[in-house]
C-alpha cells in the first residue's frame, strides 16, 4: 500500500494515540510536500520530556526490550 503523505500522517496520528501518545507538531513537511511522492518527509516536530520518554517505553515494548 501506498499512502499519500496526508494518510500516512493520518495513520501514523492515529497508531501514536493508540499508543497514548500525542505529537502535536505532527505534520507533512509543507516545503517537501510541495514536490511530492516519495520525497515528502513527515515533520515529526517537538514533544516534552514525558512524551518523548513514553515514545522509548512503546518502542523498546514493541522491540522486545
Amino acid at each position: 500500500m501506498t499512502d499519500t503523505a496526508d494518510q500516512a500522517v493520518e495513520r501514523l496520528r492515529t497508531a501514536l494515540r493508540d499508543a497514548g501518545i500525542v505529537l502535536p507538531s505532527l505534520r507533512v513537511d509543507p516545503v517537501t510536500d510541495v514536490y511530492g511522492g516519495r520525497n515528502t518527509l513527515v515533520d515529526l516536530g517537538s514533544c516534552n520530556l514525558e512524551v518523548a520518554s513514553r515514545l522509548a517505553d512503546v518502542l523498546a515494548e514493541r522491540a522486545g526490550g
